[in-house]
């Protein structure tokens, strides 16, 4: 298994770098395990979590980072532990758990996810959401949020002190899903503070970058076909995850980058080498265009790959990109070994 965590710029949606990798190979328990031998076994695969933050720094002074997660980490365990090491974290939540309304003394008893349903909306806005078929699809969206109290476990699963969590719940709910539509519901859990409307939406906006890690493992599977390495021993697979990955994460930074509205006059030598502009843009316009932009990159590349780039076609997907990135990759170390980069081409280096 291979547990990723991405550093992404919410603003842009643009990833920033891989800050961790755990490759973790799924163990069998031992035939009558008891909760605390489970508890304190090492192999526990809930662990995963809390081990992809255990190692990650502090935020900078004056900057506010958040870890968000999808309802696989929605574990006591996990919570608990973002708590005791001053993180914050958005957590969309997979059990309805017993909870605490309000972060009072002497709370009223209540299972989080009927309570959450039972909120009050307190604003709505149009967002763009999956299909559930690949595409993306406009909708109206309600949100509701309050102040709760998660309780822990009767039964201790995790290393954790077994006392309340003082959270905040938001219900994200769509409104007039089309017939035959699967409705968007979130129920995002979060320690960073709702006192308003304002700070519930941009809380959402946190969430919704979640998507992007599940667009790198495409590029992980689909593009750089990482689950199709055929060697058999850890040692020769940990370091061919490690190069396909970094690969991977260059192929969905210059894709998200060819969809920002700057992509025609950003410059491509900003996300990609100078040498492999210099290289594409000899093959394509045959000289040497260091000054090509990001949308002029991108569409070389995938015509490198394959594709005809006709009006009425899709956008590039996984596999052309992989394609046209792995041709270029040879042509850039061939010019390199003949040291083609830096021979003068009509006039440009």
């Amino acid at each position: 298994m291979c547990h990723n965590s991405l550093a992404v710029d919410p603003q842009r949606r643009e990833v920033i770098g891989l800050v961790g990798q755990i490759l973790h190979t799924r163990a069998p328990a031992p035939p009558g395990e008891g909760v605390q031998a489970k508890r304190e076994r090492a192999s526990r695969e809930s662990r995963l979590w809390t081990r992809a933050i255990k190692d990650l720094p502090p935020a900078p002074e004056g900057q506010l980072w958040v870890d968000v997660a999808d309802r696989g980490a929605d574990l006591f365990e996990f919570l608990a532990s973002e708590d005791a090491w001053g993180r914050s974290y958005v957590v969309r939540a997979c059990s309805s758990r017993s909870i605490g309304v309000g972060h009072g003394a002497d709370p009223k008893a209540a299972a989080l996810h009927p309570y959450a349903r039972s909120l009050a909306e307190c604003g709505r806005r149009q967002m763009e959401i999956s299909d559930g078929v690949g595409g993306r699809r406009q909708a109206t969206v309600a949100l509701a949020w309050a102040a709760i109290q998660l309780q822990a476990p009767h039964v201790r699963r995790g290393l954790y002190e077994p006392r309340p969590l003082r959270v905040w719940v938001l219900r994200l709910w769509e409104v007039d899903a089309p017939t035959r539509a699967a409705p968007l519901e979130w129920v995002l859990l979060t320690n960073a503070p709702v006192q308003d409307r304002a700070d519930a939406w941009v809380r959402v906006h946190w969430y919704e970058c979640r998507w992007i890690v599940e667009e790198f493992h495409k590029a992980q599977k689909t593009g750089s076909a990482i689950e199709d390495v055929q060697f058999t021993t850890e040692a020769a697979l940990q370091p061919m995850i490690a190069v396909l990955s970094v690969v991977a994460l260059q192929l969905l930074n210059l894709r998200a980058a060819s969809r920002q509205e700057d992509a025609a006059t950003r410059l491509a030598t900003e996300v990609v080498h100078p040498d492999y502009v210099a290289v594409l843009s000899a093959w394509r316009w045959k000289e040497v265009r260091l000054e090509s932009s990001v949308h002029d990159f991108f569409y070389a590349l995938a015509r490198l790959g394959g594709r005809q780039n006709r009006k009425r076609d899709h956008r590039p997907g996984w596999l052309v990109l992989w394609r046209g990135w792995m041709k270029l990759h040879s042509m850039v170390e061939g010019a390199t070994v003949i040291g083609a980069t830096g021979y003068k081409i009509r006039g440009q280096t």
